[in-house]
């Protein structure tokens, strides 16, 4: 690593926990505590559970000595962090919902496993990467059309500090290594995203999660339509204004990103399986054929290809 880099390394680090130290600065009547008072309240805002007496007085030392960023990193060595915290944090991305209660899935134990191991973060959306369960628990194996494995690893109470291994998505899952991208091709987010539709979700959610903006912020009625998909009616109502003046603002801009997705479903029994949960992620490899399309392209990029042909 060069200096440049490391230097940025170390102030990525910094700053990240600068923010996080503020959030629990900012609380009532904080500043007014004394060190110890403020090491317990940093431990408990950051791990949820209360620190043990030597903790303590490790996390007090700093804060006495004017290293309260170390105090919070010291927090964040608690099992809790990683098995509760991290977990309340990454799950409402991988469900339309937002709900934070959800099992354990692939998603989340990637994000958590990124974090633990201080990687960058950007990778959590691009890297051929994978967190499982540790092979020492004796777990199911990974699979591709159940949720067994994180199931089984969250219910055994194993730390997901402790018990998370990195491995290539595309060993697991079949994918070709060009074709993984984080969390994003992650059983739980195709299962959430890819499933039915027209990918535009994946688009969206992504933006909502990990940009903190939704379609509306980012719309622009100023781009050219050109790149707007088949499915979406130039004339709304019969009236092209509202499509000049509205729906171009979104689709200039999600229908072309979404295009990424083009060889990408999430493939489940509606009948037998309404939910998806023994569904599994597909993808159109080159020189592969989608019979209703004729292309690697996936058929629901063709549903409503008539109402703008």
């Amino acid at each position: 690593m060069t200096a440049r880099n490391r230097i940025r390394s170390r102030l990525t680090k910094a700053c990240s926990t600068a923010v996080l130290f503020a959030f629990v600065l900012g609380q009532t009547g904080f500043v007014q505590a004394g060190p110890r008072e403020q090491a317990k309240r940093i431990h408990d805002r950051i791990a949820g559970v209360p620190p043990s007496a030597d903790v303590l007085d490790d996390m007090e030392n700093d804060i006495v000595s004017g290293r309260a960023i170390e105090a919070a990193f010291t927090a964040m060595q608690d099992r809790a962090f990683y098995d509760v915290t991290l977990k309340n944090f990454a799950a409402p991305w991988t469900n339309e919902a937002m709900s934070k209660f959800v099992p354990l899935n692939d998603y989340i134990a990637t994000v958590i496993g990124l974090v633990r191991d201080g990687q960058d973060f950007r990778r959590v959306l691009y890297d051929d990467v994978l967190y499982i369960g540790n092979p020492s628990l004796n777990l199911p194996n990974y699979s591709t059309s159940n949720n067994n494995h994180y199931e089984s690893l969250e219910n055994s109470g194993a730390s997901l500090r402790d018990h998370l291994e990195r491995v290539n998505q595309s060993t697991y899952t079949g994918l070709p290594p060009s074709a993984t991208a984080g969390v994003i091709t992650s059983r739980a987010s195709a299962r959430a995203f890819f499933s039915a539709g027209t990918n535009r979700a994946m688009f969206r959610f992504t933006l909502i999660n990990h940009m903190c903006n939704d379609l509306e912020q980012v719309a622009d009625v100023t781009l050219p339509p050109d790149r707007i998909r088949q499915d979406v009616s130039r004339s709304p109502g019969g009236d092209s204004r509202v499509f000049l003046n509205n729906c171009v603002g979104c689709h200039t801009g999600m229908d072309p990103m979404a295009q990424a997705f083009a060889y990408y479903d999430y493939e489940y029994n509606a009948n037998a399986d309404p939910d998806g949960e023994l569904g599994r992620l597909v993808y159109n490899a080159i020189g592969e054929t989608d019979p209703e399309t004729g292309s690697r392209v996936q058929a629901k990029y063709h549903i409503n290809a008539a109402t703008f042909e």
